[in-house]
C-alpha cells in the first residue's frame, strides 16, 4: 500500500483545500521565495503571477510526495532547540512541516525507550536508505574516544557516522551543532566538535542559534521536503533565506544607532527610551540572524527589543567572542541607505509569512 503523500494526511486530518492552499503561502513566505520568473499566458498581474506560480508549485509538491521519515539525533545538548520548537508559536508552519513528516526518532520526545527505539531507528535506515532527513542537535565530543558522551554504549561520533551515511541530506540545528556552541568553549574539556566538523565529506545545513529560532529549521526543512534539494547557502553553510543579513540590518533600534544614540548602561535614560545597545556589547552589526524579522513567541519580541543586547548566537565561538556586554562588536560605521534596504527584502518576506501563521492561528 502506497503512503499517503503530506496533502492526503492533511486532508485525513480534516483540513480543507483552502486550508492547505493557506498553508503553503505561508510555506512559500517562510522559504523566502519571492524571486522567481513570470508565468506565461496568465491573466494576472506580473506580481501577482509570481506568487501564485510558486505556491502551486508548493502544493504540487505535497499533493504528490510521501511524508519524509526523520532521524532527530542529540549529543552534546540542553535539548533546548527541540523545545524551542515543541514551542514555537507558528503552529500553522510548524504543524504542516514537523507534524506532517515523520519523526520517526527522537531520543526526548518518544514514547518508547531503550532498545525498542533503537530498534525501530536501525529499521528506519534500512529502509528508507536514501530518502531520510537527518538532524542533528548539540555537538560531538571526540576526547576520552567519544566516552563523554554515548547512547547505548556508543559513542556519538559513531552514532552520527552511521545515520549520516544513508541520510538524503543533514541539517545540525542550533550552535553546538553547527560550531560546536557552548561544550567547544574554550578549554573546551571534551573535544567537542560541530557536525560539519566530523563529516568533512558531506553537505552539513547549519541552522545556528541558542536556541535555533524554529521556523529557521522548520523552513529549511520545509524547502527539502517540498522540493528535494537545499537551500542557498552560506560560506557557513547556513540558508541564505534565514542568515543573509545582519540583525543590526533589521533591527527596529537602528534609528537611534544612525542617530549616535547609545544606552551607556541599562537602567539610564538612553536605555528606558529605547536607544541602540551598540555600546553595551551588542553583537547584532556582526551576527547574522532573522532574530528581528521573525522574533520569538510568535513575533512578539526579540533580545534586542526587549532590552537586551544580541550575543552573537548564531555566529562561531560565541561563547568566546570577546565576552558579553563588553566593549563594541564592530566598528562604528554608518552603511549607504540603499544597500540596508536590499539586505532586509528577505526579512520582509518572511516576517510576513510569519505574521499569516499567527493570523491563521487566531481565526482558527
Amino acid at each position: 500500500m502506497a503512503e499517503k503523500s503530506v496533502y492526503e494526511h492533511l486532508k485525513s486530518e480534516g483540513v480543507s483545500r483552502r486550508e492547505f492552499l493557506k498553508a503553503c503561502g505561508v510555506l512559500v513566505g517562510a522559504m523566502g521565495m519571492n524571486k522567481l520568473p513570470p508565468v506565461a499566458d496568465s491573466n494576472l498581474p506580473p506580481h501577482l503571477a509570481r506568487g501564485a506560480k510558486v505556491i502551486y508549485q508548493v502544493a504540487e509538491a505535497l499533493e504528490n510526495k510521501p511524508r519524509v521519515p526523520v532521524i532527530w539525533l542529540e549529543f552534546q545538548d540542553c535539548a533546548g532547540c527541540s523545545e524551542a520548537l515543541t514551542r514555537s508559536q507558528s503552529p500553522t508552519l510548524v504543524d504542516l512541516v514537523l507534524k506532517q513528516i515523520s519523526i520517526e526518532y527522537h531520543e526526548t520526545l518518544t514514547a518508547a525507550a531503550g532498545h525498542q527505539t533503537e530498534a525501530n531507528k536501525q529499521a528506519i535506515m534500512e529502509q528508507y536508505r536514501g530518502q531520510y532527513l537527518l538532524v542533528v542537535e548539540g555537538s560531538i565530543p571526540l576526547g576520552a574516544d567519544g566516552a563523554y558522551c554515548t547512547v547505548g554504549g556508543r559513542s556519538a561520533e559513531d552514532i552520527l557516522r552511521e545515520a549520516a551515511d544513508g541520510a538524503a541530506a543533514i541539517i545540525a540545528t542550533g550552535n553546538c551543532a553547527a560550531f560546536g556552541g557552548l561544550p567547544m568553549a574554550n578549554p573546551n574539556p571534551t573535544d567537542a566538535k560541530g557536525v560539519m566538523d566530523i563529516l568533512t565529506d558531506k553537505t552539513v545545513v547549519n541552522i545556528p542559534g541558542c536556541p535555533a529560532i524554529p521556523e529557521a529549521t522548520t523552513g529549511t526543512i520545509a524547502h527539502f521536503l517540498v522540493f528535494g534539494t537545499l537551500p542557498e547557502l552560506d560560506d557557513l553553510n547556513r540558508p541564505k533565506t534565514f542568515y543573509g543579513v545582519t540583525v543590526h540590518d533589521r533591527c527596529l533600534r537602528r534609528p537611534f544607532y544612525e542617530a549616535g544614540k547609545f544606552a551607556k548602561s541599562f537602567d539610564d535614560e538612553g536605555a528606558k527610551k529605547g536607544w541602540c545597545l551598540y555600546k553595551l556589547g551588542c553583537k547584532g552589526p556582526t551576527t547574522y540572524n532573522a532574530c528581528a524579522s521573525i522574533k520569538w513567541d510568535g513575533g512578539t519580541s526579540f533580545p534586542i527589543q526587549s532590552g537586551h543586547p544580541c550575543l552573537g548566537c548564531s555566529e562561531p565561538g560565541f561563547w568566546d567572542g570577546g565576552g558579553f556586554y563588553q566593549g563594541q562588536s564592530a566598528p562604528l560605521q554608518r552603511p549607504a541607505i540603499g544597500a540596508v534596504g536590499a539586505a532586509t527584502a528577505v526579512g520582509v518576506v518572511v516576517g510576513a509569512g510569519m505574521a499569516a501563521a499567527n493570523k491563521a492561528q487566531k481565526k482558527g
